[in-house]
């Protein structure tokens, strides 16, 4: 690292599968593939349903809204652009739009004793790069 310089955040490398998921963090839209044919939500992004089989699918905006289904504080940062982020919350959120349909992402704006899984948590959008917005999720309002 160049003295003086901040360390860059690690980039997602988009691909023709995934471009619609990176576009609409960047409108600050949580979008997620869903079958046309069954209604099931597909995320991580795959090619075909996993219920069935179809491949007509297409991006859904959802809420946004859901629990923590599991999480960690990580206490060490595995690259230069974290070392004055720790601690922080990774966690896998079950999101309202379908049982099941989880995502992995940060907790913000949470003190850590107040983590637990089932907390119900919300989407905020964090600009963490001009060119890159990430959703993470902080505690619901009442």
């Amino acid at each position: 690292m160049t003295e003086g310089i901040a360390p860059q955040p690690l980039r997602p490398l988009p691909n023709p599968l995934t471009q619609f998921f990176w576009d609409g963090a960047m409108e600050r839209r949580l979008l997620i593939l869903q079958c046309q044919n069954c209604g099931h939500h597909i995320h991580y992004p795959r090619p075909v349903c996993n219920r069935c089989r179809s491949t007509d699918l297409a991006p859904h905006e959802v809420a946004g809204k859901g629990s923590i289904y599991a999480y960690t504080v990580t206490m060490q940062a595995f690259h230069p652009y974290y070392v004055d982020k720790i601690p922080y919350v990774v966690a896998v959120v079950e999101l309202d739009a379908e049982p099941g349909l989880r995502l992995t992402t940060n907790i913000v704006e949470c003190e850590e004793e107040d983590l637990h899984t089932g907390l119900r948590v919300e989407v905020v959008w964090t600009e963490v790069a001009s060119d890159l917005v990430l959703p993470m999720f902080r505690p619901a309002a009442a």
